[in-house]
């Protein structure tokens, strides 16, 4: 598939539209706008006018993408960081984005999470398999290891 090519002026409105479909990070706005044939400087001075007119916001992108991956896909915070390492977002911004998951309902949701994965477990008669298998879930989850730790303690 050829690429279809875009002056500056044309892919400033296609630009504009696709911030304003949903957040976006900077680099998938400059991924996009490489996409179109443009180059550095003309990539560069497109996102320096989408930020001003603010269609491109970071720290609203990273505030938005942590309670979004939280709420629906039950991220912890370790791995809601490293995505967010992965778009290339300032470590600013990703601990302005994390202080903004309420505590009380994180603490909730990994406890959810974990009596979930412990009820498919009843059968396991091995405990130190059964917490491993608990820990090694919620992990992947993306959950800190102090917290899982202290569940673990409980059982």
């Amino acid at each position: 598939m050829n690429p279809q090519k875009f002056t500056p002026q044309q892919a400033l409105p296609k630009a504009k539209h696709y911030c304003a479909y949903q957040e976006r990070c900077h680099s998938e706005v400059k991924e996009k706008l490489y996409g179109f044939g443009l180059n550095t400087k003309e990539v560069d001075q497109i996102v320096s006018t989408l930020i001003e007119e603010n269609y491109l916001n970071e720290e609203r992108f990273a505030i938005q993408f942590a309670g979004g991956h939280f709420r629906s896909k039950k991220w912890g915070r370790v791995k809601i960081s490293y995505a967010l390492k992965q778009k290339r977002i300032s470590p600013y911004c990703i601990k302005k984005a994390l202080k903004q998951i309420d505590e009380e309902e994180y603490a909730k949701t990994l406890q959810k999470l974990f009596e979930e994965k412990l009820r498919t477990l009843k059968s396991e008669k091995n405990s130190f398999i059964k917490k491993r298998k608990l820990q090694d879930n919620l992990m992947q989850k993306g959950y800190e290891t102090e917290l899982i730790r202290e569940l673990l303690a409980e059982i």
